[in-house]
């Protein structure tokens, strides 16, 4: 991957992860660029196949394209570039709720919901830094 199209996706994601919203500031670990559509599943290295991601999600997430809903039916994950954040999400305190099923099959995917996630964004929240 050039300098060109890593400068951009982070310039794009504005420095925080695209799933969970952290920022790299507030991440002891690098963020990731990561495959949207994997490679496993011929994704390319175009930049709009590229998203930035914390390593928690990330590594989630791994090549996972969907889960199962609360159904047991099949759901897409959340595409950052082809879906809106705000439709999918949104916050209550420190834990992330999905608004949809896409929201909700990916938070639970992406596990964003930990416990040590849920307390990172409490003390962020408790010093008024998250979210953005």
């Amino acid at each position: 991957m050039d300098r060109t199209t890593i400068d951009e996706v982070w310039r794009r994601a504005g420095g925080a992860c695209e799933y969970c919203q952290l920022p790299q500031r507030f991440d002891s670990l690098r963020l990731q660029i990561e495959h949207i559509i994997p490679r496993k599943h011929r994704g390319g290295d175009d930049v709009d196949n590229l998203a930035l991601a914390c390593f928690a999600c990330n590594n989630h997430k791994s090549s996972n394209l969907s889960g199962l809903n609360d159904a047991r039916e099949i759901v897409r994950l959340f595409h950052p570039r082809s879906d809106r954040w705000d439709d999918h999400f949104q916050w209550q305190n420190a834990v992330l709720v999905g608004t949809t099923d896409v929201g909700r099959v990916t938070v639970d995917v992406l596990c964003i919901n930990l416990p040590y996630r849920v307390q990172l964004r409490e003390a962020l929240i408790a010093e008024g830094v998250f979210p953005m």
